[in-house]
């Protein structure tokens, strides 16, 4: 019998086939006392272990690339934790064999992350990945990972570690399902650049039978369990109909009445440029630069290290925009030389600008190292700061890049309520206002982007962030400047028709997401679309948000 489930829709498209499970190393190896004279060989084992489990999250980054290279980086950095290892070589010295001895410092540390406020728990699921690959390769067991299959699957997990999910083969993974994960977690975000359909926060998903067919719509977020051969039939069609309008949309991304909307692309670094280019980017609404700062926690890089780097990506686009922001360390990306080791809770203490303005000479190498790569080339540089709270953060950024003899436009994130509340202040210092829909929800609602408990309020489509949006957008076109999204939020096609009737005068997100933004906006007037921003506004809750835009869209 067809029954029908329902978790968030992270990753647009539709995949029928067979329910294969994650596999999962051994997470807990046996309690074993070994001699005192095998303490310095088992030490030498974990080591070796650690290293070769390091090395082999850098090598999975490598081939990905982009944002997936940051995030394994990162995991990487984790493994080799000095602290950590410490603790490891202190539990064999009393006589741990050297997988217990590592399981048994990461649930230690475990334990600290969780109760370190929600940012750094959301860290948690990456801490287990590490530890699980270690006592694997220690115990001479399968590592975690995608099953072996010769025929296409849907993948189902508890949660996916973005070790996996970077590697992921689409000819073989037609789509995913987790039970938990939210809509701006590393496996949502990694599943839409890899255009594989996906569901994230499904509660249950561990519970479906291996071999169960099932049809997974990651634009719906709708799971059916043994679907019938009309809803199979009724789903493929609506994806050809799909992709069918995206063959036929090309060109500026712009309203059935002409009114126009760049699509930019968000990207990572040098290696997410192709893919941009290809789906016919207008340009980079959002050029993270971190990927550069997480290959050495403990130094930063050069000024001539950061030009190239940015020359390649600004030489990409020429003749258009390509907005930089600069550093956003700190919260679940720490640098060793930047952020505090002992901040209660990081995601509320000093991080983004805040961080750069307590390191000027970090912001200004930068600043200068961006002026000196984009020099005589014909590309419209912006330069944004990230976490900005009012208009004294605005000053001082703008004031550092005066400095630095940038000739581009200078302009600030909404991540933060009290930017939208004073968005026209802000704007008195700074050109223009770029929206970081995951981390303005984080803030506004008090949920860890993370956490799939709380993936509700991590929606978009709350009224209450459509609210902030709409304010900022206000702002903006009172003061005759411009107001972008570069969250995720801009990915989904139908609320991007929403954020155009806000005001919000251009749109930013992965690459594989820009068809199908262009070939849905193309379908509305602006008119439509400021009739299905109102309501949306109007509703109670995201559900009645999303609802109540499709109904005006559709004519009913």
């Amino acid at each position: 019998m067809e029954t029908t489930l329902r978790g968030v829709g992270v990753s647009h498209g539709v995949a029928i086939g067979e329910v294969r499970h994650m596999g999962t190393a051994v997470l807990e190896p046996p309690a074993k006392q070994i001699p005192p004279e095998e303490a310095e060989r088992e030490q030498g084992r974990a080591r070796q272990a650690v290293d070769a489990v390091a090395a082999d999250l850098v090598a999975r980054g490598n081939l990905a690339g982009g944002e997936a290279q940051a995030v394994l980086e990162a995991q990487a950095m984790m493994a080799q934790d000095p602290e950590l290892m410490a603790d490891v070589d202190r539990r064999i010295a009393v006589g741990s064999t050297a997988e217990r001895a590592v399981y048994d410092a990461f649930a230690a540390y475990r334990e600290l992350l969780a109760g370190a406020g929600e940012y750094l728990a959301g860290r948690v699921a990456d801490l287990d990945d590490v530890r699980n690959r270690i006592v694997a390769r220690l115990l001479g067991v399968p590592m975690p990972g995608v099953p072996d299959s010769d025929e296409p699957y849907v993948l189902v997990a508890r949660d996916l570690a973005p070790a996996d999910t970077a590697l992921l083969d689409p000819s073989l993974v037609l789509g995913f399902v987790t039970e938990e994960g939210g809509p701006t977690s590393h496996s949502a975000i990694l599943a839409r650049a890899l255009g594989v359909p996906a569901v994230v926060a499904l509660p249950g998903a561990g519970e479906l039978a291996e071999g169960t067919v099932i049809a997974v719509d990651g634009s719906t977020g709708d799971i059916f369990v043994n679907p019938t051969e009309a809803k199979k039939a009724e789903l493929e069609a609506a994806a050809a109909e799909r992709k069918a309008a995206l063959a036929a949309s090309t060109g500026p991304g712009a309203t059935a009445d002409g009114h126009k909307v760049p699509l930019l692309a968000n990207v990572g670094g040098p290696a997410d440029v192709p893919a941009a280019v290809d789906a016919g980017a207008e340009g980079v609404g959002l050029f993270r630069t971190e990927f550069l700062f997480l290959d050495d926690s403990k130094n930063a890089p050069s000024e001539q290290k950061q030009v190239e780097a940015y020359r390649q990506v600004l030489e990409a686009f020429p003749e258009s925009r390509v907005v930089v922001r600069v550093l956003d360390a700190g919260a679940d990306k720490p640098l060793d030389f930047l952020t505090p080791a002992d901040e209660p809770n990081p995601a509320l203490g000093v991080r983004g600008l805040r961080t750069l303005l307590d390191h000027p000479e970090i912001l200004r190498t930068q600043l200068t190292a961006l002026a000196k790569a984009a020099e005589g080339l014909p590309v419209y540089l912006e330069i944004m700061a990230p976490m900005v709270a009012d208009r004294a953060d605005a000053r001082a950024f703008a004031d550092a890049c005066r400095a630095a003899g940038l000739r581009a436009k200078f302009g600030a994130m909404v991540e933060i309520p009290s930017a939208a509340l004073r968005a026209r202040s802000i704007l008195q210092e700074v050109e223009f206002l770029s929206l970081g829909t995951n981390d303005l929800a984080q803030y506004t609602f008090a949920a860890d982007r993370q956490v799939g408990a709380v993936s509700r309020l991590q929606d978009p489509w709350q009224p209450a962030l459509l609210d902030l949006v709409a304010l900022s957008a206000e702002a903006a076109k009172a003061e005759g400047k411009s107001c972008g999204v570069c969250g995720e939020a801009a990915s989904d096609p139908l609320l991007a028709c929403v954020l155009t009737g806000l005001g919000v005068t251009s749109l930013s997100m992965g690459a594989a997401s820009i068809p199908y933004v262009r070939a849905t906006l193309a379908k509305y007037t602006l008119a439509q679309c400021e009739r299905a921003a109102a309501a949306a506004r109007a509703a109670d809750s995201a559900e009645e948000a999303r609802s109540a835009a499709q109904a005006v869209l559709s004519g009913e």
